[in-house]
Parts: C-alpha cells; structure tokens; sequence
C-alpha cells in the first residue's frame, strides 16, 4: 500500500514516514499543495495524509481538487490539522476527507487510523449476486453499477468502492431509512474513527453520479432527523 504524506514542516514528514515505514508501508512526501496534486496524479496512492495548513495551495483546495478529478484511484484522505475547532473538522469532511486527526496525536493513533480506511474496502465480500431496481443493476460479483433512465440506454457509473458499497447497502432496502450510525456500522464497522457527518460527504458524491438534479434528488432521499433512504420511483 502507498501512503502520499502531504506535509510542509520537515521532521514532522519525517516522523509520519518513519512510524508508518515501520509498519510496512511504501511512503512518498510532497511539501506543498501543488506537488500533492502532482504526486496524486503520477503516483496513484492509496492514502493521503493531508496537512491542512499549507503554503500555496492549503489542505481544503487540495483535498476539493483531488475529488473533483477522475484518478485512476480515489485515495482515501486522512487531514491533519494543529486546529480543533469543530469548524475545521466540517469543512474538511465536506471537502471529501474521510478522515480528521488533529496534532499533536500518536504514532499509535496514526497507524490505527491508516489500517482502517485500508480496511473499508474490505469489508464487502458479499456473494455473488445482483442487484435490480427499475433504473439502476449493482454487480456485486464485477462491482458494476449501470443506471438507465430511458430504455435500452444503459449508462455504466464510474463509481469509487465505497460510493458502490454505499448504493448497494441503500438499493438492498429499498425505502428502508438508514441512520449515519448504521450505516457506518454496515460500511466500516468498529474500523471507523471520526465524524459521523462524513457519510453526508459520500451522500453527496454519490449524487453527483446518479441524480439528475443533486437539489432535488430522485433516488437517494433524506429523511430529515433520521437518515437516508433509496427509492426508484422515476416516471
């Protein structure tokens, strides 16, 4: 596994690349925004760990304009940041950060933290099957999403693993609503440390990718003090 570790004050670059090396992990450094996006583009890491205060380019502007490109991985990112406020940690998590870790933390805390958004892609190992609604087909064997709106105008999803186990875990129920504690629990289970209100973040992705209006969604439904639900009720 890869770990890209974005990060301009030098020995703190050095202690995280040093404990995960440790650990067995393959790490790269970038020290400003603009060679982050450069080494996401070239190198195609698993993880980022993301400092949020940055010369140039911060952590936020980085992390919205990695999720904003098609890569031929979608890393998982895991933003540092001196600050605690709560603020901070919500605008980083609605930028698409799937983690939050704020400084000074532990070697332990850090590779705890890694081995869990590595785990996340794990944890789906269902049976081989399929999932059909009216306009949508889940793969579970290919992990293939396809939506078709009009007949016979298939249309594939360029889909992330959690964005397709996040549907297939909604399309599984249809109009059953789902909390963020449930579905962290289907999704990550006890691996998960951080907000719960990253799951709003991967909602909200994964709009973008099957609604046709992400104001007025059609088929992923917020059920408003509850949680969410899938219906696939197009006309």
């Amino acid at each position: 596994m890869e770990i890209l570790i974005v990060e301009d004050d030098f020995e703190i670059a050095q202690l995280i690349e040093q404990t995960l090396a440790r650990e067995g992990f393959l790490c790269d450094r970038a020290a400003d925004g603009l060679q982050a996006i450069e080494a996401v583009q070239t190198q195609h890491p698993d993880v980022i760990i993301l400092d949020l205060m940055l010369p140039g380019l911060d952590g936020l502007e980085v992390c919205t304009r990695i999720r904003q490109k098609n890569q031929q991985k979608d890393p998982y990112i895991l933003m540092l940041t001196a600050r605690g406020e709560e603020i901070d940690r919500v605008i980083g998590l609605s930028t698409g950060a799937d983690d939050y870790l704020v400084k000074p933390f532990s070697p332990r805390e850090l590779v705890a933290r890694v081995r869990a958004l590595l785990r996340r892609s794990l944890r789906h190992a269902e049976k081989n099957t399929t999932i059909f609604t009216s306009h949508f087909i889940l793969d579970l064997d290919r992990h293939t999403a396809t939506r078709n709106l009009t007949p016979d105008s298939p249309e594939p999803l360029d889909l992330t693993a959690l964005e397709f186990n996040l549907l297939a875990t909604l399309m599984s129920a249809p109009n059953r609503v789902w909390s963020r504690t449930q579905l962290i629990d289907k999704l990550w289970g006890n691996d998960f440390f951080g907000d719960e209100r990253v799951v709003d973040t991967h909602i909200r992705r994964l709009r973008k990718k099957i609604e046709l209006d992400t104001a007025n969604p059609t088929f992923i439904k917020t059920v408003v003090g509850a949680g969410y639900k899938f219906e696939d009720s197009l006309d």
